[in-house]
């Protein structure tokens, strides 16, 4: 499994800028103590990637030219001196980021919101390099019957366990979703775990209604043909939905979410809209409604580590998700499929 130092060189995709994406050949990472190496097997695309491609990311996370891609799993091939928790030959997934733990957000135990986050960026690449506090913090092994493609997915299935967590859904509320796509479906799945009694979701693509669907949705609405507002009253006898998870990330279907809750309800915000997106809310709906809004972002190490669980105790369906197969020299075009398709959910990416 050992790298052939002969030949260190490796593919891999590096962001030079907005739009601006490259398939290069690069140096193979040294690593140090505490690290590891790894070879990717899989890599799958994110809504976060295509956000980063086309109009940019927030400037304290990123700085071009910068390593592409973070939902990943693969093979140790190397260990650093003092690494005891992994071996050469394990299968590895690994978040792509770890709290430092001493920072005064760290201190309130909201540990996605660390101020000095190690991260970690550059999955769609032959190999990748897992710095020391990542790997200690937040690196699982799974078991050979998890593909690599389903441990790859384990990044955004943290990041709905999260924002899950941080509504609060009991058994027996009702749950409307909008939007099918990746992050939608696992936040259907969380809810119907979480005991949701009645769960509603919307979108604009019948195929992706269709998944959802099968993947346990009570009722599927497209909002082209039909009124959101109007099925989740009638759903709810008049009286809207006990929480309204939003997983688009546009102002327009932000503010949609909030017309679809009932008094006292929760609503969480989890797409992320374009930087510098405002959003009008009525106050009446939060002083004499006491609707609770709530954003979500990223996820703890322990949500990390119960996201792999779930998949592999197969509480999570994530095969679902998997629409597509490319070679990384082909991850442009992955990323034009994903822009322009309408029934394409996430794309695994192989070396």
């Amino acid at each position: 499994m050992e790298i052939d130092r002969r030949m260190p060189r490796m593919k891999a995709a590096l962001l030079y800028g907005i739009k601006d994406l490259r398939i290069e050949e690069v140096e193979v990472p040294e690593i140090g103590p505490g690290e590891v190496l790894a070879k990717v097997k899989a890599a799958t695309t994110c809504g976060t990637d295509v956000k980063m491609l086309g109009r940019g990311y927030v400037e304290d996370i990123i700085s071009y030219p910068m390593p592409f891609g973070h939902e990943w799993s693969g093979i140790v091939t190397e260990i650093g001196p003092e690494v005891e928790e992994f071996h050469v030959g394990d299968r590895i997934r690994a978040g792509n980021s770890a709290p430092c733990y001493v920072c005064a957000m760290c201190a309130e135990a909201k540990y996605n919101l660390c101020i000095n986050r190690t991260w970690l960026w550059g999955a769609y690449a032959e190999y990748i390099k897992i710095p020391n506090e990542i790997v200690i913090r937040n690196s699982q092994t799974f078991p050979d019957e998890i593909g690599f493609e389903e441990a790859a997915v384990a990044e955004p299935l943290a990041c709905v366990v999260h924002g899950s967590e941080k509504v609060g859904i009991g058994p027996g509320e009702s749950v409307a979703i909008i939007g099918a796509g990746p992050i939608g479906l696992l936040h259907l799945q969380t809810a119907r775990l979480k005991g949701a009694s009645r769960i509603l979701v919307s979108d604009l693509v019948d195929e992706r209604l269709d998944v959802a669907r099968r993947l346990g949705a009570d009722e599927t609405i497209n909002s082209q043909r039909e009124d959101l507002g109007s099925v989740s009253r009638e759903m709810t006898n008049g009286l809207g939905v006990d929480v309204v998870i939003e997983s688009v990330g546009l102002p327009q279907t932000w503010m949609q979410a909030l017309r679809l809750v009932k008094p006292g309800g929760r609503v969480l915000e989890f797409g992320g809209c374009p930087p510098g997106t405002s959003i009008e809310i009525d106050t009446e709906l939060l002083h004499y409604d006491e609707v609770t809004v709530m954003g979500s972002f990223h996820a703890t190490p322990e949500e990390f580590e119960r996201a792999l669980s779930l998949i592999v105790d197969r509480e999570i369906d994530v095969k679902s998700l998997i629409t597509r197969k490319m070679r990384l020299d082909d991850l442009s075009k992955a990323f034009e499929i994903l822009s322009t398709s309408k029934t394409e959910l996430k794309i695994a990416i192989e070396p």
